[in-house]
C-alpha cells in the first residue's frame, strides 16, 4: 500500500514538471524540481482533513522560527523516503534540493524554535491548534561578518512561491487616532501521519519594504509601512520602544478578532468562550491580548466589565520563558497611552481590582514609575502559569513570582520543554534515525520513550562502532558545507565542541571565548591536546546589545589568531559560522561531539539546544540550570560533565551583592592572563580597540553573569571532557546513553501534559 503510495507521489511528480516546465523530472533542474515539490506538497496538504474538536488552543507568539518546511512536510506525510528513493532513480538528490528553499526568518531563537516544535506536536497528537503570529518580511536579520565585527542586513525571505497561503481575511486595527489594515497569511502545520492545523501569520496591507536603507535601517516612526519589516526593531530609543509596542498590540488585535470570528462563525456563545477557546499566551508579548478581549467583548458584545474578565481569565494562560528581570516586559504607561489609548483605562481598571485586593506593590500591574507589568496581567488574568523546566519553575515560586506563588499556587504548574525528533532526528539526521529502526523498530517516532531500548546494545560493540561511524558521517557533511558555505577546511577527526544559541551574556559564550584564549597559550608554551579541538560557535546578537556584539567580535578575533597561527592551528580551530539559522543548527547538531551548554545556573529557564544535541549522540558539558538538570538526572554523573556553582549558591551572590570579579582576576593567574589577553597585543592587533576594551572592563567591573567565578572549574571539566573521549570505548557509551534517555524530551510529552493540565481539548 506504502509502495504504490509513493509510486502515485512520483508520478505526481513528472506530470506536475511535465505540465510546468515541459519536461520530466530527470531533465529538470534542482531548483525546477524544489518548485514543483513545493507545489505538490501544498496540494497534498491541502487535501488533508482539518483537525477539529468542541475546543481548540491558539498559541500566540511573537516567534515561530519554523525553519525549511520541505522535509520535514515530506517526512510528516509519510511520503520522504518514497520521493528519495525516486529522485535519486532519476539521478537527483532530494538533499541538494532542499538546500534551494529560503529559510523563514520568523523567529531568532529557542521561544520561537520551541513555539514551532509546539505547533508540530499539537497537530501530531490530532489536536486542534492554531499558531497566531506575525509575517516578518526581513525577521531578525541577516548576519554579515566585516572586519570580525557582526554587521546586519536585511533577510529578504519571501518568494512568489512560497509555503504563505494568502487567505481573504482581513481586519482593522486602531491605534489612537490611525488606522491600519491587516491580512492574513496562512502556513499548513501537518502532524506526523495526521490531518492539519494553520500557523496564521498577519501581515500589514500597506507594508513598505522600500523604506529601509542602509542596513537594516529604517524610519520607526512610519507605523503604516514599518509594521511587519522586522522581528524585535531595536529598542534603544522611544521610537523603537513604542514601534515594539505597536507590534505587539497588531498581532494581538488580530489574534482576538479571529478567535471571535471563529467563535461566532461556529455559533458559539461568547458567555462561554472558555469552553472553545484556550489562548496560551507565549512570553509576554502577547500579553494584550487580555485587556483586547475585554474591550472588544464590552464595546462590541455587549458584555458587562466584569463578564468580560470573568470569561477572559478562564480563556488565557501564560508561559513564562525567563528568570531574567529585564525580559519580563515592563512598558511606561505613557507609551501605552500613545500607541493604544483605547486599552489604557482597561489596564488601570485592571490593576485597581488587583491594588484593591492585595496590599504588596510587588504583584500590583502598575507601579509607583507608571510602569504596566505585562506579566502581572497574565498572571491575575489568566488561569494557569508555567515554566518550562522544573528548576526554572521551582525558582519563579521561590524567588522571582515568589508574591503571586503566595497568593494563587493552584496556578503554577511546570511543563518542561521538548523538541520535535520528526525535525532534530528524522529529518537531519536520516543515518541515525534509519539505524535506530533497524536496532528497536519505528515505535520511537510516535512514543519517544521507545528510545530506552536502545540500552540493551550498552555492551555491543558493533553497535557502539555504528554509533561512532554515523558521527563521523555527520561530522564529514558538516566539513563539505563549511568548506562550502564559510571556505573553511575543518579537521573531522578533532573533536567538536560546539556552542550555538542566542548570543547573551547570561549564556556565557565569553566564558567559552577564554578557555580558547586559555588552551591557546597553553599550546603556545608547549602544553599540547591529545586531539585537535574544533570549537564551533553560531549566534546573533540583538542590534542594540553592545557587549554581546563585543563577545561575537572576540570570537572572531580568537578565530583570526588561533586559525592564522602555524604553532597552534594543527591542534586547534576556532570556527564562528556566519548567519546561524534552523538549517545551519541542522548540520552542526548532528556532527558535534561535546554540548556547551554553560550558563550561569538560576538564568536559562530550560533551553532546548541541549536536548537536540543529546538526541544525536552529543555529550553535555554544561552547569546545573534548566533543563540540564533533568538530562543529568536522565542520564546520569557518568554521562555529563556538570561544573559551576548551583543555583542556590548564585542566588545567594545576587540576594547579598557579595560577587566582586576583580577580586578573582587578582588572586588567580590562569584567569588574569586570559582575561588580560583580550587587550593585549596581539588581540589589538587583530581587532578593534574600542570593543575589545569595554569587553575587557565588563568582565573586570561588572561581569554581571558571573563568568570569572566558574571560569576555573570550567576549565577543569572541559579538559576532563577531553580527555574522556580518548576513551572511545567509554565515549561510545556515553553516546548511546544520551540518545537513548532524550525521550523524555520529545515535545509530544509536553504538548500531553500542556493539554492533560491546562488546555484539556479533548
Amino acid at each position: 500500500m506504502r509502495k504504490a503510495a509513493g509510486q502515485d507521489v512520483m508520478q505526481q511528480l513528472e506530470a506536475l514538471t511535465v505540465r510546468e516546465y515541459g519536461k520530466a523530472v530527470k531533465k529538470c533542474s534542482d531548483k525546477e524540481i524544489y518548485y514543483a515539490l513545493l507545489s505538490l506538497t501544498k496540494e497534498l496538504l491541502q487535501a488533508k482533513k482539518q483537525i477539529t474538536g468542541k475546543k481548540k488552543v491558539y498559541y500566540i507568539s511573537a516567534e515561530f522560527l519554523i525553519g525549511k518546511l520541505l522535509s520535514n512536510n515530506l517526512i510528516n506525510l509519510g511520503i520522504y523516503d518514497i520521493l528519495n528513493d525516486g529522485l535519486a532513480s532519476a539521478g537527483k538528490s532530494l538533499a541538494k534540493i532542499e538546500e534551494i528553499e529560503p529559510e523563514p526568518s520568523l523567529g531568532n531563537g529557542g521561544l520561537g524554535r520551541l513555539a514551532a516544535c509546539f505547533l508540530d506536536s499539537i497537530a501530531s497528537l490530532g489536536l486542534p491548534g492554531d499558531g497566531i503570529g506575525l509575517n516578518y518580511h526581513f525577521g531578525l536579520f541577516k548576519q554579515v561578518f566585516k572586519r570580525n565585527m557582526q554587521t546586519a542586513e536585511k533577510n529578504d525571505w519571501i518568494e512568489d512561491n512560497s509555503w504563505l497561503n494568502k487567505t481573504d481575511v482581513t481586519f482593522t486595527v486602531q491605534f489612537g487616532k490611525q488606522k491600519v489594515t491587516s491580512r492574513l497569511y496562512d502556513i499548513d502545520v501537518a502532524g506526523y501521519h495526521q490531518g492539519i492545523n494553520k500557523l496564521h501569520l498577519f501581515d500589514l496591507e500597506s507594508v513598505d519594504e522600500g523604506i529601509v536603507t542602509k542596513g537594516i535601517d529604517f524610519d520607526k516612526t512610519k507605523i503604516k509601512k514599518n509594521l511587519t519589516l522586522f522581528l524585535y526593531p531595536d529598542d534603544s530609543d522611544e521610537a523603537g520602544n513604542l514601534l515594539r509596542i505597536y507590534q505587539q498590540y497588531f498581532m494581538v488585535s488580530n489574534g482576538a478578532q479571529l478567535i471571535i470570528k471563529e467563535l461566532k462563525e461556529q455559533g458559539r456563545d461568547l458567555h462561554k468562550m472558555n469552553q472553545y477557546a484556550v489562548i496560551q499566551i507565549n512570553d509576554t508579548h502577547p500579553t494584550m491580548v487580555i485587556p483586547e478581549l475585554i474591550r472588544i467583548l464590552t464595546e462590541q458584545e455587549g458584555f458587562t466589565f466584569d463578564e468580560a474578565v470573568n470569561v477572559v481569565s478562564k480563556t488565557c494562560a501564560y508561559t513564562n520563558h525567563t528568570i531574567l528581570a529585564e525580559a519580563l516586559e515592563k512598558w511606561p504607561l505613557k507609551y501605552l497611552k500613545k500607541v493604544v489609548p483605547q486599552l489604557v483605562p482597561i489596564i488601570q481598571e485592571l490593576h485597581e481590582r488587583v491594588a484593591k485586593k492585595y496590599k504588596d506593590e510587588r504583584v500590583w500591574i502598575i507601579d509607583r514609575e507608571k510602569r504596566v507589568h505585562m506579566a502581572h496581567i497574565d498572571i491575575h488574568y489568566g488561569f494557569a502559569v508555567n515554566g518550562v523546566a522544573a528548576i526554572h519553575t521551582d525558582i519563579l515560586k521561590q524567588t522571582e513570582l515568589a508574591p503571586f506563588y503566595k497568593i494563587c499556587p493552584k496556578k503554577f504548574n511546570n511543563k518542561t520543554n521538548g523538541i520535535t525528533f520528526r525535525r532534530w532526528l528524522l529529518s537531519c539526521n536520516h543515518e541515525l534515525a534509519d539505524y535506530l529502526t533497524s536496532l528497536i523498530g519505528d515505535g520511537y517516532k510516535t512514543d519517544a520513550k521507545e528510545l530506552e531500548k536502545l540500552l540493551e546494545y550498552k555492551g555491543s560493540r558493533k553497535v557502539l562502532d555504528q554509533l561512532e561511524s554515523i558521527k563521523m558521517q555527520k561530522k564529514l557533511q558538516l566539513c563539505d558545507y563549511v568548506k562550502k558555505h564559510e571556505k573553511v577546511t575543518l579537521n573531522p577527526d578533532s573533536i567538536f565542541d560546539i556552542q550555538i544559541k542566542r548570543m547573551h551574556e547570561y549564556k556565557r559564550q565569553q566564558m567559552n571565548a577564554l578557555y580558547i584564549i586559555h588552551k591557546y597559550l597553553e599550546i603556545k608554551s608547549g602544553k599540547k591536546p591529545e586531539r585537535p579541538i574544533t570549537f564551533i560557535f553560531g549566534a546573533k546578537a540583538a542590534p542594540a546589545y553592545i557587549i554581546a556584539q563585543d563577545v561575537i567580535h572576540l570570537l572572531l578575533v580568537m578565530q583570526k589568531i588561533v586559525n592564522e597561527d602555524p604553532e597552534v592551528n594543527q591542534y586547534m580551530q576556532v570556527l564562528f559560522v556566519e548567519n546561524y539559522n534552523v538549517s545551519y543548527a541542522e548540520k552542526l547538531i548532528p556532527a558535534c561531539d561535546i554540548s556547551e551548554q554553560i550558563s550561569l545556573a538560576s538564568k536559562e529557564a530550560s533551553g532546548t539546544g541541549n536536548m537536540k544535541f543529546m538526541l544525536n549522540g552529543a555529550v553535555t558539558l554544561g552547569t546545573d540550570d534548566g533543563a540540564n538538570v533533568e538530562i543529568h538526572e536522565l542520564v546520569g554523573d557518568d554521562n555529563i560533565f556538570i561544573f559551576g556553582k548551583d543555583a542556590d549558591t548564585v542566588i545567594k551572590h545576587y540576594e547579598k551583592a557579595d560577587y566582586v570579579s576583580r577580586k578573582f582576576y587578582e588572586k588567580d593567574p590562569v584567569i588574569r592572563e586570559a582575561v588580560d589577553f583580550i587587550v593585549g597585543e596581539q588581540a589589538l592587533k587583530a581587532g578593534n580597540k574600542k570593543s575589545l576594551e569595554r569587553l575587557y572592563n565588563e568582565l573586570l567591573n561588572k561581569d554581571w553573569f558571573m563568568t570569572l567565578l566558574d571560569l576555573k572549574e570550567y576549565i577543569r571539566v572541559k579538559d576532563k571532557a577531553l580527555k574522556t573521549y580518548e576513551n572511545r570505548s567509554k565515549w561510545k557509551k556515553m553516546m548511546l546513553v544520551n540518545i537513548a534517555k532524550a525521550g523524555f524530551f520529545s515535545s509530544d510529552r509536553t504538548i500531553a501534559e500542556y493539554n492533560r493540565d491546562i488546555w484539556k481539548l479533548k
